[in-house]
């Protein structure tokens, strides 16, 4: 190979002494060179425009390097061959950047070499460029292009391309000099010897800088390929499996279907795709509120890439409301199971509960719910899904795991996690959390609860309806402190029938063990007591996660409640968003996906939508589930309204009545100037279901009267609402207006 490369070199110098000695060489490029002259100050403009189309043609630049030599002589041919060559590049590089990039980068996300090439030279785009133009293993007009669909950023790329080609157009400019000053040289005797010796030993010092400088640039480039080599073999993100501490801790049982889960959202064999140039949006965390900006984004034709060090789906799909919700109804199937005879179904033997059975079917279904959130699903809307952890580089840039991602905007929705309870003794005894109770395939005999919020009410009741012997413990006055106080009495009382042993004004104060007994000491009432287990489940709120972000290199505020945001839901950098549990006071998974909503809009299309309008329900899924939209009445009464409140029980309502469900009921608080509805809760077995006809009415911004406008299905329990709008209709009856139609009708008879 290399003695045919100096043959052809050997030809070209030959031909080339040849057609000046027998061909009239002198005579053409006199008549030339005056055409050329006549032209004036627009024959450089018109090299550079040719220059500037041949490199986006894909033509080699070196007749035009040395022609132009030729023509202008050393300074104004290296200057015109300067700016078209380098304009020229850039614009190969943007045709590849524009067109080409997003689909080459996924088809090559899975070749080694190219990506490890990709990847060095996106993180050292300065040095990787200017070592690759310094080398000509790397045809010119081709290397525009290559570059143009890898990550290296268009400042660095101009820059490294203004220093790196110096050397190689200097060289061909300076062979194209000395060749015009051969020519005018047999044209004008008074050409010195010395200055035509000068100029060959300037020409030979010229190659020799050019052949030591590329050897320099081709050993560094090896360097550093074999150095970023080095870091993808050391990176799991970018082929092995990459688990970080969290993911351990929501993983699980290693049957069928949390394998499925794994594979669908945290796939061991997923590899990163080569990161975009820049992202419209970059979204960290894959729970609801990132999955929905992430999605809702793409769909809408915006560069997304979307971020997850754990389990795509986060809480809500793994460890939240799909495994709480199926483990809950499997407790109510054996509740109603116990309960039949009140129904007049006698069973020949006492209910058996297969809690591994029950615990296999959640996982089961949760595994199949788990394709909606996978990594592939991602991928195949457009997202660029990396599994590893994130951190700000800078204001405008997110680091993963070494590889760096620059965004016009981004969003915070890395969630929360179980708040830690600081009892001594507590973690070496061992704890649940909801981010490990579902991993139980024996059902403990003995439970404690620690928390008297929604989640250890309802997981409470259903251990207890399971046949645990549940006792549940919290340091209030009283459990769902937040929620109606007629409502937590009703949910109370139905745990307590069920089993549930409630204890009220506890304070925790060691954990010991003994053997397999658990044993909690706590102070109730001034009284020191003992409680033994066999398990303890701690629910005492949650802790947002803001470990590992690096929030400060990208100037964003926090405080131990989470991302501090506006009603727009910014951050204090005004390019980075936050939504969902980082920064909501209302950790729900529909409030989650509501807020990315108004992420999507106000991030992306200049909106002004703000948080603090929505209308936000939510429920405790306990039985009877406790559903609340709005305003109380005292917090009502607080912001100035001038309040009333309807109130039906369901042991009016007659579905209630026929489902023996009697125990509960549903009100409607108002204002009295207006009626307009204020808020509302419902204490029912179906009462989530029922909140979403009052949220609508207030969302719409309808009063009262609207509930008994609506017809409703007979018989439903959700008649109850429709009695409340009767109840409010009669109540604008007064004896004054009532006489007025007493008085019309007996006329009209």
């Amino acid at each position: 190979m290399k003695a045919s490369k100096a043959i052809i070199v050997i030809l070209l110098f030959g031909g080339i002494i040849a057609g000046i000695l027998f061909l009239p060489v002198r005579q053409w490029f006199v008549h030339f060179e005056s055409y050329v002259q006549s032209l004036g100050a627009i024959a450089p403009v018109v090299v550079v425009l040719a220059y500037i189309l041949s490199t986006v043609l894909f033509i080699p630049g070196s007749a035009l390097t040395i022609g132009s030599g030729t023509l202008f002589g050393l300074a104004t041919g290296f200057a015109v061959v300067f700016l078209g060559a380098n304009l020229g590049a850039l614009c190969s590089f943007l045709l590849a950047r524009t067109l080409l990039r997003d689909k080459v980068a996924n088809w090559a996300a899975a070749n080694p070499k190219f990506r490890s090439l990709d990847q060095a030279i996106g993180k050292q785009g300065f040095k990787m460029v200017l070592l690759t133009r310094l080398s000509p293993v790397f045809p010119f007009v081709l290397l525009n292009y290559f570059l143009g669909l890898t990550a290296v950023r268009t400042a660095p790329y101009v820059l490294a391309n203004l220093i790196g080609m110096l050397p190689a157009t200097f060289l061909f400019v300076y062979i194209g000099a000395a060749a015009r000053d051969a020519l005018a040289g047999q044209m004008d005797a008074s050409a010195g010897f010395y200055q035509q010796i000068l100029k060959v030993v300037g020409l030979l010092a010229t190659v020799a800088v050019v052949v030591v400088v590329t050897r320099i640039a081709r050993k560094a480039l090896r360097e550093a390929e074999q150095e970023q080599e080095g870091d993808t073999a050391r990176k799991p993100h970018l082929g092995a499996s990459h688990q970080p501490a969290t993911f351990e801790k929501m993983m699980l049982v290693d049957d069928e279907h949390d394998r499925r889960l794994i594979e669908n959202c945290h796939p061991p064999r997923w590899v990163n795709p080569v990161p975009a140039a820049k992202y419209n949006l970059v979204v960290i965390g894959g729970g609801t509120a990132g999955l929905v900006s992430a999605a809702g984004a793409a769909g809408l034709g915006a560069k997304v890439a979307l971020i997850e060090h754990n389990l795509l789906g986060g809480d809500c799909l793994n460890v939240g409301c799909v495994p709480s919700k199926g483990m809950i109804r499997a407790a109510r199937a054996a509740h109603d199971a116990r309960d039949g005879a009140r129904f007049g179904v006698q069973l020949a033997c006492k209910p058996e509960v297969a809690f591994a059975a029950a615990m296999e079917r959640m996982r089961k279904l949760r595994a199949g719910i788990s394709d909606h959130d996978s990594a592939e699903r991602f991928r195949k809307l457009g997202v660029d899904v990396f599994i590893g952890s994130a951190r700000f580089a800078s204001a405008s840039s997110i680091d993963v795991d070494g590889i760096r991602l620059d965004f016009n905007r981004a969003v915070i929705a890395s969630g929360a996690r179980a708040a830690e309870l600081p009892v001594p003794g507590l973690a070496e005894v061992g704890y649940l959390t909801n981010e490990t109770v579902f991993t139980l395939t024996e059902l403990p005999r003995r439970i404690a609860i620690i928390g008297g919020g929604p989640i250890g009410c309802e997981l409470a009741q259903a251990f207890a309806r399971f046949g645990s012997e549940a006792t549940l413990l919290t340091d209030g006055a009283e459990i769902l402190p937040r929620e109606d106080r007629d409502a937590a009495r009703i949910v109370r009382k139905r745990m307590e029938q069920d089993g549930v042993g409630i204890v009220i004004g506890a304070r925790i104060q060691r954990a010991a063990k003994n053997g397999n007994e658990k044993i909690l000491t706590a102070t109730i009432e001034e009284v020191t007591t003992e409680l033994r287990c066999d398990a303890i489940l701690v629910a005492v709120g949650r802790t947002p996660n803001l470990e590992g972000l690096d929030l400060e290199a990208a100037g964003i505020r926090y405080t131990a409640r989470g991302v501090e945001v506006d009603a727009r839901l910014r951050t204090s950098n005004p390019r980075v968003f936050a939504a969902g549990d980082i920064c909501s006071r209302f950790k729900f998974t529909h409030a989650a996906d509501a807020m990315a909503r108004i992420v999507i809009a106000n991030a992306l299309f200049l909106a002004r939508r703000k948080v603090t309008d929505l209308t936000m329900p939510w429920c405790t899924y306990t039985d009877p589930e406790i559903a609340h939209v709005g305003y109380y009445e005292k917090d009502a009464k607080a912001a100035g309204f001038d309040v009333a409140t309807i109130t039906e029980s369901l042991d009016r309502v007659d579905r209630a009545i026929l489902d023996g469900e009697e125990d509960g009921f549903a009100r409607v608080h108002y204002d009295k100037k207006t009626g307009k509805i204020l808020g509302g809760t419902i204490v029912a077995r179906h009462g989530g279901e029922m909140i979403g006809e009052l949220t609508l009415a207030m969302v719409a911004k309808q009063s009262v009267g609207v509930l008994s406008s609506t017809i409703h299905s007979y018989p439903t329990q959700a008649e109850a609402l429709r009695k409340i709008g009767d109840a409010y209709m009669r109540a604008k009856l007064t004896p004054r207006i009532k006489k007025i139609f007493e008085t019309w009708l007996a006329w009209r008879r």
